[in-house]
């Protein structure tokens, strides 16, 4: 039986065979942090910018309409197998087989695809390792302190910015977009390992889409775009663009972005950055200060200005309408789990963590400089 069925389908076991293969390899070979190194200095990462440059010859998301298609070809392929099957008359369970071998031979080959374009950025060097900033815990004293300098810069920029009649920020997505070729030259020269030639950030079309199912943004590693959500409030769009292009420059882990992008924005020269980066910050620093010391954390946030109040309400109100919806729990398990198999045992919990790393850039010692919270008080 089984030798009649790879007989009819020899094609597509062999296929199937290659990308087994090919994934048995990329899984046993990715605890060697030289090969992957090796492997995305002069291979994947070249070739990921190389597609990149293509692809940004375009101002539309060109993933974005790789998606569209995808959901058309999945459609148009199920239907083919309906009709196949019924058509197959006492044939139909060799026809299943083939119909499903072929999308088996698919859905691999794009994962296959992901794990060596982008997988393996998760067992290289990553950028604690090349600039010897390492995450650590800290003391809660620290944690107030840093949290207080945040609470202070982001009353400082607040007003740097345009806001509409309501007093939320209204500086125009499509500047955001422009300005982020430029938002980590001062980051580059700090850390040249960084550096690269930043083609920018793509707004999505279908952002709606993106907010349901909770994201932000996305870098597509087979395109090598950087794509973020339009729709969502603009105060952390500059951020989140940031955020994007630390990605671009091949570091994976989710904790080390945010604090890149924290770095980069707030580094920035456009006054928009700056400002959405001090917001960032804050927010993760608040959220972590709550869960230790309400009292502390309730200080501070008394201090912020109206227009930092303004933007974390609308933030806030934007993101509730999204709250436990069917899609929103769907995506967030299975990016959780998708996490997860790429070695980041905390899932989405490790966006917790770039705290930690504030923490240890802006706490005594070091590159950043904190504020003593009695200065609030």
């Amino acid at each position: 039986m089984i030798k009649r069925l790879w007989n009819k389908n020899q094609a597509l076991s062999l296929w199937l065979l290659a990308d087994l293969v090919l994934l048995a390899t990329f899984w046993l070979c990715r605890g060697q942090r030289a090969w992957m190194n090796a492997l995305a200095d002069h291979v994947t990462t070249p070739l990921r910018l190389a597609v990149g440059r293509l692809c940004y010859r375009v101002d539309f998301s060109v993933m974005e309409a790789l998606c569209i298609l995808l959901a058309f070809f999945v459609i148009g392929y199920l239907g083919s197998a309906v009709i196949a099957l019924v058509r197959a008359g006492g044939h139909r369970w060799r026809c299943l087989y083939r119909w499903t071998l072929g999308a088996v031979c698919t859905g691999l080959t794009i994962y296959l695809g992901f794990c060596f374009l982008w997988g393996v950025n998760y067992y290289t060097d990553s950028f604690q390792d090349r600039s010897g900033i390492r995450a650590r815990p800290m003391a809660l004293e620290d944690l107030t302190t840093v949290t207080a300098y945040f609470a202070r810069q982001v009353n400082e920029t607040a007003n740097t910015v345009p806001r509409n009649e309501y007093g939320v920020f209204a500086v125009p997505r499509t500047e955001i977009l422009e300005s982020s070729k430029t938002v980590y030259d001062a980051v580059e020269r700090q850390f040249p390992f960084l550096a690269l030639e930043d083609p920018g950030v793509k707004g999505v079309h279908f952002s709606h889409v993106m907010s349901a199912l909770d994201f932000t943004g996305i870098y597509c590693p087979f395109t090598g775009e950087s794509n973020v959500n339009m729709e969502s409030p603009a105060c952390m769009l500059p951020a989140t663009a940031a955020h994007e292009l630390a990605h671009q420059r091949g570091v994976a882990s989710e904790q080390e972005c945010n604090f890149l992008a924290i770095l980069a924005a707030t580094t920035s020269a456009d006054p928009a950055y700056q400002y959405s980066g001090w917001l960032m910050g804050y927010l993760y620093l608040n959220n972590a200060l709550y869960r230790a010391d309400q009292d502390a954390c309730r200080t501070i946030r008394e201090s912020l200005v109206p227009g930092a109040e303004a933007d974390l309400r609308d933030h806030a109100a934007y993101w509730n309408q999204f709250q436990e919806s069917v899609p929103q729990k769907v995506s967030n398990t299975v990016y959780d789990s998708f996490l997860k198999s790429y070695g980041q045992d905390k899932g989405i919990r490790t966006y917790g963590t770039v705290v930690d790393l504030l923490l240890v850039w802006y706490g005594p010692g070091g590159g950043g400089e904190a504020l003593n919270f009695n200065e609030l008080r």
